[in-house]
This record gives structure tokens, sequence and C-alpha cells, in this order.
């Protein structure tokens, strides 16, 4: 994490305060996503503002994400740069029935009873959410889905075929 910001926080006096962190953490201290990734070069720049939605009375975060993360075309088998750029609000909150109040536009956040927040792990469950299921790298190709059989695969002989002939008789 960089200098300046907690490896916790205590989330409610965050939102009293309206703090607002910036930073970066490197992509290889993020060990959950770190299987999904082709390597672990590079960093991920973020920024975390607190706050209370004057209207709804909603405590929140919002995450600001950006990296760009290596990972491995399922195409052409090849190392690539999916750029992640991230924003996400979510509201704090402090049991699931509180969930159920929550704007659309928000996305929960239970708080742990001691009201201590990790932002690493803010951070790292949005760009473990951001990992495609099957990674392609823009501009690769589709691999054609139906191959036609060559004349030596042809010219194989059936071990069945004298089965069947054997059958007929």
């Amino acid at each position: 994490m960089s200098p300046n910001v907690p490896e916790q926080l205590d989330a409610w006096r965050m939102v009293a305060a309206r703090r607002r962190f910036d930073g970066s953490l490197p992509l290889s201290a993020m060990r959950r996503l770190e299987g999904s990734l082709v390597d672990t070069e590079g960093e991920v720049n973020y920024s975390l503002e607190f706050g209370r939605d004057e209207v709804l009375q909603v405590s929140y975060v919002e995450l600001h994400v950006e990296t760009a993360l290596p990972l491995e075309c399922q195409r052409s088998l090849a190392r690539f740069l999916l750029p992640v750029k991230i924003t996400q609000r979510l509201g704090l909150v402090r049991s699931e029935d509180e969930e159920a109040a929550l704007p659309q536009d928000y996305e929960a956040l239970l708080v742990p009873e001691d009201g201590m927040l990790k932002p690493a792990d803010l951070i790292e469950d949005e760009l473990v959410l951001a990992v495609p299921v099957v990674p392609m790298a823009p501009g690769t190709e589709a691999v054609e889905s139906e191959w036609t059989a060559t004349t030596e695969e042809l010219d194989k002989v059936n071990p069945f075929a004298e089965l069947a002939r054997l059958k007929k008789q």
C-alpha cells in the first residue's frame, strides 16, 4: 500500500471525516488475483473516497481503480494487457437487513462489527470481478469451429468396418 494509506481503516470514522485516500498497490501483493494473471508485473492506481449521501442518508465508500491486468489470450495463448478502469460506489451496511434499503446504484459492503476495512482487500475484490471468464485479446481472430477431414484421415481404415461387415452376414 502507499505510505499515506493505512492497512486498515475505521469505516465509520472515515465517513464522518469525509476522507479520501489515493495510492498505488503492486499486483504482486494480490494473492487471490494472482492465479488469474500470467505474471504480477505492474501496479494498481486507486482512490478511496468515504462520504455520506445527504439526500438518501447512505454511508458509502467510492472506489476508483485503474490498472492493466496481464492475462493470457485463450485464442492465441499470448500475453496481453487488459485495461481496467472501475468506479464503484459501495454502500456501507452493518447488517443484511440494511442491504435491502440501499439504492440500486449502490453495491452493499457488509462492514465488520469492529468497523475496520482493509483497502487492499476492497481493491482486490473489484479486480477479481473484472477478470473475464475467458480472456481474449482484442483483435484476435476466432478459430473456425468446423474442420473438414483431410484425405489422409478419410483413407484410414476404420477398425469397426470389419465388424459391420460380419454383422451383415
